[in-house]
């Protein structure tokens, strides 16, 4: 059995996913990277080879009961042991919630929340046993501000947010920590995928725009995935742990001004006709210029 330390990251095939895999790898973890088809992971290796690491690639779809069974039974079989687990797995999904079928909500939630807790579940018992152990659970700034035209997201955010908060303490009494990275935009192939609105009532053209407006300007600032990459590595090693880490462009900002912001001035922020007027109180609020 390795002394190193055994590290699983879901989603490993792209974005954060991939730059953590790597990153963990070459600061001396044994790296388990799922990925849902490891004939796609060229990138992924590509990437480890030049950084002469090796990322063990495990297929597992985090939507599936059975091939979380079936990929952490792989992952035990080979390793023994999951030391750490960062869910990092995750899709996005654009809608207003009057044009938001429930059916989008599901697919969603299936992947970023229920695949979150799939996986937990399937390495809590053992690290609960030995007495040890990290669970990093990538939300989003998102999770934080209830981001205009992106419901199903935005749902499946708050809940893992809420999801981890509870986690955290309900297993600190067995030597195991939670962490939750918020990260802002970080350069992604999730931004490129998530460019589809239902639009099907017409009525919310001005929210959908101001949505493409932030996510336009977060990507020509778009923070390196390695950045976050490090922080999840922080996240693991402290000695002196937190529960959350804004991490990326606009994150740690955005995550104070709605802090400190009323509900009642951040619902008015929806009536504000001119988006000129839209993208200076942002400004004026955030600290976040999404001019573009």
């Amino acid at each position: 059995m390795s002394s190193q330390p055994i590290s699983v990251v879901t989603g490993a095939n792209s974005g954060i996913g991939r730059a953590t895999a790597v990153h963990l790898a070459s600061v001396g973890h044994d790296v388990y990277g799922t990925v849902r088809s490891v004939t796609k992971a060229e990138k992924l290796n590509a990437m480890a080879d030049a950084a002469g690491v090796t990322v063990a690639l495990v297929e597992l779809d985090v939507a599936d009961d059975a091939s979380v069974a079936a990929g952490f039974d792989e992952i035990f079989a080979t390793a023994g042991r999951v030391d750490h687990l960062v869910n990092n797995a995750g899709v996005g999904g654009n809608a207003v919630v009057e044009e938001c079928p429930p059916a989008l909500f599901d697919e969603v939630m299936n992947v970023n929340l229920n695949g979150v807790i799939r996986c937990t579940q399937a390495v809590l018992p053992q690290m609960r046993e030995r007495g040890s152990g990290t669970i990093v659970n990538v939300t989003s700034v998102v999770g934080r501000l209830a981001a205009l035209a992106q419901a199903p997201y935005t749902a499946s955010k708050w809940a893992l947010e809420g999801v981890s908060e509870q986690l955290a303490q309900e297993v600190a009494p067995f030597g195991v920590r939670v962490a939750i990275v918020e990260p802002g935009v970080t350069k992604s192939a999730i931004f490129a995928k998530n460019i589809d609105t239902p639009n099907s009532t017409g009525a919310y053209e001005v929210q959908y725009r101001r949505m493409f407006q932030m996510y336009a300007a977060g990507m020509a600032h778009a923070t390196d995935p390695f950045e976050v990459a490090a922080v999840v590595q922080h996240a693991i090693e402290t000695d002196s742990p937190v529960l959350r880490y804004p991490v990326s462009w606009a994150g740690p900002e955005i995550i104070a001004g709605r802090a400190a912001l009323s509900d009642e001035d951040w619902v008015a922020m929806g009536t504000i006709a001119s988006d000129q007027e839209y993208i200076d109180r942002f400004r004026e609020v955030f600290g976040v210029d999404i001019s573009t």
